[in-house]
């Protein structure tokens, strides 16, 4: 049998990179606004659609982007979840998400996707009002604006705490260079039969026209706040 040979292999597209920092900043930028209240509650407002454009993005590029950015090559079975748990991973486990980092990154876009949708229907009868507000009932609105500054926001502080925790764990402790991975898009020491994502430049002009349909499907819901 041919022994195997490890690789530096493209693991994150370019598109999913500037997607991942760019959700980074937006979602620290909203928290901070949030907090500053008054004036700055405009800005929050705009970041909420921003980070409603990028959470659009993902659902799509998860379907069409590179290999490794797919929900299908890192939603882990129970059976593939199991085995890593048991220390039994394999060589998939440490190219893309392992599972745990799977489950944690359907966390994040599930929390922040509870807190756009819940953020466009709220009211705090003072300085904030979600673009939506005027499309629902009275009784939806208050039961969003109750989870959104309460359960929903401890909610995203807690996800945000696991997954740098996560980071770091697995950065000093397991030597994986998660970060500088997310920066270049590469991985080393991997087996070369494992297949690299695709990032070329017809790739990042499909995920340019993805992004592009995204913001202005954000942007329309922006608009509703106007009807």
């Amino acid at each position: 049998m041919r022994p195997l040979t490890s690789t530096r292999l493209r693991i994150w597209d370019l598109p999913t990179r500037l997607f991942h920092w760019l959700l980074a900043a937006s979602t620290v930028a909203m928290i901070v606004t949030a907090k500053m209240g008054g004036n700055a509650m405009e800005w929050h407002l705009r970041l909420g659609h921003v980070v409603l454009a990028l959470l659009l993005f993902r659902l799509v590029w998860g379907v069409a982007g590179g290999h490794w950015s797919r929900f299908a090559s890192f939603i882990p079975s129970p059976a593939r979840l199991v085995r890593y748990l048991r220390g039994q991973g394999c060589a998939q486990d440490r190219a893309g998400h392992n599972p745990l980092g799977a489950l944690s990154v359907l966390a994040m876009l599930g929390v922040l996707g509870a807190q756009v949708g819940t953020g466009l229907v709220s009211d705090d009868e003072i300085a904030f009002a979600g673009s939506l507000v005027r499309h629902v009932s009275g009784d939806t609105i208050a039961w969003a604006t109750t989870w959104h500054k309460g359960w929903g926001q401890w909610l995203l502080y807690a996800t945000l705490a696991l997954h740098l925790i996560a980071i770091a764990y697995y950065s000093w402790f397991k030597k994986e260079k998660l970060v500088s991975a997310m920066l270049h898009g590469d991985k080393q020491g991997l087996p070369a039969e494992l297949p690299a994502s695709r990032d070329d430049l017809r790739a990042w002009i499909s995920a340019l026209c993805f992004a592009a349909a995204s913001a202005v499907m954000a942007y329309w819901v922006w608009t509703r706040a106007l009807y």
